[in-house]
């Protein structure tokens, strides 16, 4: 069994690892031709256009790696048939079960290699990608800014906190901060606007450059507004700064820990939470459509060499790859307009296709 366990892994993963280059080349040429158009208007010299180029590449590995895993199984799987290989493992023991186990291990690994991939290199590539675009055009990363909420108890009683930033510096200092407290009434009672500022480990923000208007409490006589302005002022909060760099920075750039946090976060502050969970449950999930893969794959093995050529079955493979991409996209979306529940509208596609491949392979292996 060793033997034809390293066979097997030898042959797809070659195959695998060759189908991936193939696709990432294309799809850096393409990048490079488009960023190389526009560079005039980016502002950015023909080596910042190749190195943007280059840091997407993990996100297009990451997106293409189901795809890679199918195509590249299929042909090796359709190339042992056609050569009678795979007919001699099976006639040699290699029953359909012990072949489901052994492609189920291998799709794992390529399941794990997924999840790094785009857990540590595509958050990493897109906030470099960012950072080289906004320095080569002289702004500041996360321009479009966000608003966050938060709710607080103080001695005057509850506080609902609105706060605006309008962007942020690839070092992690925040620009444009302005925050506004309310009280349990709904009338505004503290605006504090910052030039720049950061977030420390304890959850505190650092302001520079600070502005504070506080307004007295309705029913308080003539109390006047006092306005100060600090050189600095240390403001506790609740929003940590992975929670600001979510809310600032492109979604693409978060991992599914930040996902799952933000998530929390907008929850706990009853904001609307669907986008972000749906978008967490699909990057949790999607290191599975490896597994689905490789499966939606074994059938094309128990294919006689006269249902069609390898690159016939190749091309098969890459329309199922193709709808596969298309339907996991379409159930997002479809999952945020329709309120769905976050994890179905994320496991839909790989469960039909699941189901899709157990029911090809079980009728191959019965009826033919």
């Amino acid at each position: 069994m060793k033997t034809v366990r390293r066979l097997l892994y030898h042959d797809i993963v070659g195959s695998v690892i060759f189908v991936a280059i193939a696709f990432l080349s294309l799809f850096y040429f393409i990048d490079f031709v488009d960023e190389l158009g526009d560079r005039s208007a980016r502002g950015l010299s023909v080596v910042q256009t190749a190195w943007s180029a280059a840091l997407a590449v993990p996100g297009h590995l990451y997106e293409l790696m189901p795809i890679s895993v199918l195509i590249g199984t299929i042909y090796s799987l359709s190339r042992m048939a056609q050569s009678s290989e795979f007919t001699i493992l099976r006639t040699g023991g290699l029953g359909p079960g012990r072949a489901l186990r052994l492609l189920a291990t291998l799709g794992v690994v390529f399941g794990i290699v997924t999840f790094v991939v785009g857990d540590w290199l595509v958050p990493l590539s897109e906030r470099q990608a960012v950072i080289v675009k906004a320095r080569a055009n002289g702004i500041p990363v996360g321009r479009a800014g966000a608003w966050l909420k938060e709710k607080r108890r103080t001695a005057e009683g509850e506080r609902s906190i609105s706060v605006n930033v309008a962007a942020a510096r690839s070092a992690g200092e925040l620009q444009g901060i302005r925050i506004f407290e309310f009280d349990a009434d709904g009338h505004l009672a503290t605006r504090i606007e910052a030039r720049e500022g950061r977030v420390d480990n304890r959850g505190t923000w650092v302001l520079s450059g600070v502005t504070r208007t506080d307004w007295p409490v309705p029913g308080a006589g003539a109390a006047s507004v006092t306005e100060q302005v600090l050189p600095q002022l240390d403001w506790p909060s609740s929003l940590r700064a992975d929670v600001v760099a979510a809310a600032v920075l492109p979604l693409q750039t978060m991992s599914t820990l930040e996902l799952w946090r933000y998530s929390a976060h907008l929850s706990r502050q009853e904001q609307a939470t669907q986008r972000h969970a749906i978008q967490f449950w699909k990057k949790a999930l999607y290191p599975l459509a490896c597994l689905v893969m490789v499966a939606l794959a074994l059938p094309f093995a128990y294919l006689h060499a006269r249902a069609g050529g390898v690159s016939l079955k190749v091309f098969g493979g890459i329309m199922l790859g193709i709808s596969f991409v298309l339907l996991n996209n379409v159930a997002g979306h479809i999952g945020v307009l329709r309120d769905w529940t976050p994890w179905v509208a994320a496991a839909v596609p790989s469960l039909a296709y699941l189901m899709l491949s157990m029911a090809a392979f079980a009728w191959l292996v019965r009826y033919r």
